[in-house]
């Protein structure tokens, strides 16, 4: 599967810087920020495409106000909206300033008509974010377009899920790829369930990544060791300016750190393989072999006394010590030499 010019079958994990609400309102941050993901060695850097009003209605009511320990405990879900989203009329300029900087650009629409925004930006990918899990019309809508669908799966149950990737195959889309997400901000560590990568790769057959909310590096570096292709965590420029996610953000030295810790694991993983290299072949000297260990005469008889398994590896191999002990020497042999069939009877 490709995303833009990313090849997910080329075995190095795709890695998104997410903008979300960390650009505090103000465009030249923004675009800031997105310089900063670029330096970090980010593969992608991903927005948010909705208003208040596509997200949700302007009521004081009690179903409105968010009191459920989080960040954002006693904000009201449109004020909240209000100060956190994406200004559609930066989208354009956010596209090409990431496209400056060698970054993927794309987003999460959160109605059909971001999905329309985004299409008009050729947006090469959707990413559905995981309170969207269960709106299958936006789902089948953004699939429609013929891109990848990134659907990340904090707060879906298996149902929810077998139902999102419905909708997608629904429209002929079976670019599929389901995040292993946590919907606590942050998420606690015991909370994570990391096992869950594999277990998803293996149920649904799409491939898998992570959505990380868990503060630090650790947790994706993890992930991407149990198969992980796809790593999604918040990106911030600078922690002082604050912000609504800035606590589970990451700044642009620790971005970067955590990109190389997933470059060296990438490395570490490599691929099955039982190869003798020739640095391994040359170790192999330092393995052990049947050394002659004492001076022995023409026609004496080997015996665990004057041969043994030692290192270094120049004679045969110990599994043939008992075949050989009982058998004669050809000739007399100071001890250091390194057994060797032809000098047995």
């Amino acid at each position: 599967m490709k995303i833009a010019n990313f090849d997910l079958d080329n075995n190095k994990t795709f890695i998104i810087a997410e903008l979300s609400a960390n650009h505090n309102g103000s465009l030249s941050l923004a675009k800031k920020t997105i310089a900063s993901a670029a330096r970090s060695g980010a593969d992608a850097i991903k927005l948010q495409t909705y208003t208040a009003d596509t997200l949700t209605i302007n009521c004081d009511r009690e179903y409105f106000q968010i009191n459920q320990d989080t960040l954002w405990d006693g904000e009201n879900l449109y004020s909240l909206y209000q100060k956190a989203y994406t200004p559609w009329e930066w989208h354009e300029e956010l596209f090409l300033c990431a496209k400056e900087h060698g970054l993927i650009c794309f987003s999460s629409p959160f109605d059909n008509s971001a999905v329309d925004l985004l299409e008009t930006l050729h947006t090469p990918v959707y990413k559905i974010a995981s309170f969207e899990i269960t709106d299958l019309e936006l789902i089948e809508y953004a699939a429609s377009k013929k891109k990848p669908m990134i659907i990340s799966t904090g707060i879906a149950t298996q149902e929810n899920i077998e139902d999102a990737i419905q909708a997608c195959k629904n429209v002929g889309n079976e670019e599929i790829i389901l995040l292993k997400c946590t919907s606590a901000y942050p998420a606690p560590f015991e909370e994570a369930n990391l096992k869950t990568i594999q277990d998803i790769a293996m149920r649904y057959g799409v491939e898998v990544g992570f959505s990380d909310h868990t503060l630090g590096i650790t947790a994706p570096i993890t992930a991407v060791a149990l198969g992980a292709k796809v790593i999604e965590k918040h990106f911030i420029l600078d922690h002082a300016l604050g912000g609504v996610d800035e606590p589970f953000s990451l700044d642009e030295q620790e971005f970067k750190m955590m990109i190389d810790a997933v470059r060296e694991s990438e490395k570490l993983l490599g691929r099955v393989s039982y190869e003798i290299t020739p640095k391994i072949e040359k170790s192999r000297t330092f393995a052990r072999s049947l050394f002659i260990i004492e001076d022995v005469k023409a026609g004496e008889p080997l015996t665990r006394k004057n041969i043994r398994s030692i290192r270094p590896g120049f004679g045969i191999s110990p599994k043939h010590l008992k075949e050989v002990l009982g058998k004669t020497f050809k000739d007399d042999y100071k001890a250091g030499e390194p057994l060797q069939w032809e000098l047995l009877n």
